[in-house]
């Protein structure tokens, strides 16, 4: 886990000092040296901006609200208990108003992050299977994969809405940006940071059946509630939401769901066994 959150912190570190040598690169060919440091302290504020407040700028774009403590006390005493747990500092509860059942987790590392969870997967998701998603998340949150997450999530959303901006060149736009943001979140993303989540998940609630039933449940809802959002937070979610097609597909991200079940059903081996007793 220590490695995993030094190799996060080590990606979203090149990443902003990529995006300083982006901005510096043109003032030094336009310019020279008094024209480059301009640029690269334009660049250094923007890195900045985006580690102090992607979080917040990810939140925004998909409509989350913060949870007050009177709100859902049972929601709070859960995320409490389970960031315990996993050796983490209480993040902050976002609710998502719409019916499709999803959460997902974003911020800094474990001493600050944000799960945001959807009026849908309270009200569909049993309450161990509850705990199975908020471990799930937290276990991103300990290995600071929120960190690197949020920063994808950013600056792929900017690459396509500046895609916008071209007015009867957007669709050329679109299909030369849209890639290179596809391309910037797979390097930085792998779909192992998933199966390792689920691990930690299952160990943080003591069993793995919780979350594997609620991946079930979550993928079975994704078939029947209609689903819209920016494409570019297709890696946030415990398990994507969007349909395989158009650009959203660009940005798929994580393992097959029947998978990361088969893994967690594997945890426990002795489970059909003891299903088949009761």
């Amino acid at each position: 886990m220590r490695l995993a959150a030094a190799r996060n912190v080590g990606k979203a570190l090149l990443v902003l000092l990529g995006v300083c040598a982006l901005f510096g690169a043109p003032g030094w060919l336009l310019g020279g040296y008094d024209l480059l440091l301009l640029f690269l302290a334009s660049g250094v504020g923007l890195a900045a901006a985006v580690y102090a407040y992607g979080d917040r700028f990810v939140l925004g774009m998909t409509g989350a609200r913060e949870l007050a403590l009177a709100e859902l006390p049972a929601l709070h005493s859960t995320v409490e208990r389970l960031a315990a747990r996993a050796g983490v500092a209480r993040p902050k509860l976002y609710v998502l108003a719409d019916g499709h059942p999803r959460a997902f987790a974003v911020g800094r590392g474990p001493a600050s992050s944000a799960i945001a969870v959807s009026r849908g997967l309270l009200g569909a998701a049993h309450p161990a299977e509850l705990d199975g998603v908020i471990a799930h998340e937290l276990a991103h949150v300990r290995a600071r994969d929120v960190l690197v997450h949020t920063i994808a999530v950013v600056l792929a959303a900017t690459l396509i809405e500046l895609s916008r901006i071209g007015g009867v060149l957007e669709r050329a736009l679109l299909f030369v940006l849209g890639p290179l943001a596809s391309a910037f979140v797979h390097l930085l993303l792998s779909p192992k940071r998933e199966f390792a989540a689920d691990r930690v998940a299952a160990r943080l609630c003591d069993s793995p059946h919780g979350l594997a039933d609620a991946l079930i449940r979550l993928e079975q809802a994704s078939e029947l509630v209609d689903f819209s959002a920016s494409p570019a937070t297709r890696p946030l979610y415990t398990v994507d939401p969007f349909p395989d097609e158009g650009i959203a597909a660009l940005f798929a991200t994580q393992p097959p769901v029947a998978d990361r079940i088969q893994r967690l059903r594997d945890l426990d081996p002795e489970w059909r066994e003891r299903l088949r007793a009761a």
